[in-house]
C-alpha cells in the first residue's frame, strides 16, 4: 500500500485494468466514456485535477478543463494490485487502463511541497507491505502514531476499535499470513480516516493534500488460494465496501472538494520496484558527477520565466526613453505648473 497525505459504477462496462473516479466535485469535470488513458500519465491526470501544470499536454478527453480558481483540496489515489475490476456501488466514472506499467506521484508531491512550502500542506506516501513510509509538512504530526510495519499493524489488529470487530471476514483467517496483509491494508485505511476526522482543521487551510494508496493484499491473496477461491472472494466484496465508504469519508472530511480514484491492475507489465528516497532529499545546484560534462536538466519553466523577464525590460527602456524625451523637450513656462505660477506672481510683485 502506498498512500499520498494529496468511481466505479456496478453497470460500467469496462473490463481489465481500470481507473476509477470515485469521488469528484462538481468543478473538476471527467467526461463519461471508455477512454482508454496509459498508465504513465496517471501522475500527469492527478496533477491537472489538482491545476498544476505538466510538461506535456494531456491528450486524454476523459478530463475537462476547469475554473482557474476552483481547485481541489485533496486529492486520493488509490492503486489496487492483483484484480482488475472492484464492483463498487458508486462512482463518477471508470475508464479502461492500457499499458500498466509502474508509476509514482513522486512529481506532483514534489510540486506540492515547492509551492507550498510555507503552508506545511499534508504528503503521505505508506506502503504497509514494503514497510514503506513518507510523510511531509503536517503529516508528521497528524500521522506520528499510525501504524507502520506489519508488526505495528497486526499489533493494532487486536486492540479496542479493531476492523476484525466490524468486518464479516467469512472465509478469511486471523492467523494466515496473506490474510492478516489484506486486513493489515484495511486496519490503516480506517486508521487514517480516523485520524483526519480527529484533525478536521487539516481540510479547511488553503493548501492542497496528497494522498496515495497501494494495496496489494489481494493480489498476496490471489497468490496464496487462487482468485477463484472463496478467501479471494470474500477479501474482494470487503475491499470494496471498505474503499467506497473511505471515499465518502475523505470527500466528506474536505468539504465535498476532494477527488478520489482507485486503479485496479491485475499485473504490472514489469515489477514494481522503486528506490526509496525521501522527497524532502535536498537537490543538487551543480553537476559535478557527470563523466561527460552534460548540460543541467531542461526546466520546463525556464520559457515562461525569459518571456516575463524579457518583456519588463522592454517595457522599462520604452519608458525610460519616452519620459527622457519629453523632459527633455519641454517648455517650463507652458509646460510646468511651477514655473508658470512663479511667472505670474513676478508679473503681479
Amino acid at each position: 500500500l502506498t498512500f499520498i497525505i494529496c468511481s466505479f459504477c456496478c453497470s460500467s462496462g469496462v473490463q481489465g485494468d481500470s481507473l476509477t473516479i470515485l469521488q469528484a466535485p462538481e468543478y473538476v469535470s471527467f467526461q463519461k466514456g471508455d477512454w482508454p488513458i496509459s498508465g504513465e500519465k496517471i501522475p500527469d491526470m492527478v496533477a491537472l485535477t489538482m491545476g498544476f501544470s505538466v510538461q506535456e499536454d494531456l491528450s486524454w478527453p476523459g478530463l475537462r478543463a476547469g475554473p482557474l480558481f476552483q481547485r481541489p483540496r485533496a486529492n486520493v489515489l488509490v492503486v489496487v494490485r492483483g484484480v482488475d475490476s472492484l464492483a463498487l456501488p458508486q462512482s463518477v466514472a471508470s475508464y479502461p487502463l492500457e499499458n500498466p506499467v509502474p508509476f509514482t506521484l513522486d512529481s506532483v508531491a514534489e510540486t506540492v511541497h515547492t509551492l507550498f512550502a510555507e503552508d506545511t500542506p499534508v504528503v503521505l506516501q505508506l506502503a504497509p507491505s514494503e514497510e514503506r513510509l513518507y510523510m511531509l509538512g503536517k503529516a508528521n504530526a497528524v500521522f506520528e502514531d499510525l501504524p507502520v510495519t506489519l508488526q505495528q499493524i497486526r499489533a493494532r489488529l487486536s486492540q479496542d476499535g479493531s476492523v476484525l470487530a466490524s468486518l464479516p471476514l467469512n472465509s478469511l483467517s486471523r492467523n494466515a499470513e496473506a490474510d492478516l496483509l489484506f486486513l493489515s491494508e484495511v486496519q490503516v485505511l480506517h486508521d487514517i480516516t480516523a485520524l483526519l476526522q480527529r484533525h478536521r482543521h487539516l481540510a479547511k487551510d488553503h493548501s492542497p493534500d496528497l494522498y496515495s494508496l497501494e494495496l496489494s493484499g489481494l493480489e498476496e491473496l490471489g497468490r496464496r488460494y487462487g482468485q477463484d477461491s472463496s478467501q479471494y472472494q470474500d477479501a474482494t466484496a470487503i475491499l470494496a465496501n471498505v474503499l467506497q465508504k473511505f471515499g465518502e469519508d475523505l470527500f466528506g472530511l474536505y468539504g465535498d472538494s476532494a477527488v478520489v480514484e482507485v486503479v485496479t491492475v491485475k499485473n504490472f507489465e514489469v515489477p514494481l520496484t522503486r528506490k526509496s528516497r525521501s522527497i524532502l532529499e535536498s537537490k543538487q545546484i551543480s553537476n559535478p558527477g557527470s563523466p561527460y560534462n552534460l548540460a543541467y536538466k531542461y526546466n520546463f519553466e525556464y520559457a515562461v520565466i525569459f518571456n516575463i523577464v524579457l518583456w519588463l525590460m522592454i517595457i522599462l527602456a520604452l519608458a525610460v526613453i519616452v519620459i527622457s524625451y519629453n523632459l527633455w523637450n519641454m517648455d517650463p513656462g507652458y509646460d510646468s505648473i511651477i514655473y508658470r505660477m512663479t511667472n505670474q506672481k513676478i508679473r503681479l510683485d
